[in-house]
């Protein structure tokens, strides 16, 4: 999950593993596999660089970093 910036200015969490492509059109929009699009106020070199430090973290087993929820010990 990496959290982007909605172009109304709220945050999500989004799967990463849903992004189809990612393209400036000058707005950045997020194509999802499940048809969705969202414009957000990330650049696409930011929202790749996300997807990379997540998958990063994920693939060393290197949870810390990843949020939590906050009744919760374990990551989202």
């Amino acid at each position: 999950m990496i959290e982007v910036e909605l172009i109304n200015g709220s945050h999500i969490m989004l799967n990463s593993d849903l992004i189809e492509f990612i393209e400036a059109t000058p707005d950045t929009v997020i194509s999802l596999s499940n048809g969705k699009k969202m414009i957000v106020k990330n650049s696409v070199p930011d929202v790749v660089t996300r997807i990379v430090e997540f998958r990063r973290k994920i693939s060393t087993g290197d949870g810390r970093g990843l949020t939590k929820r906050p009744d919760s010990d374990h990551p989202r």
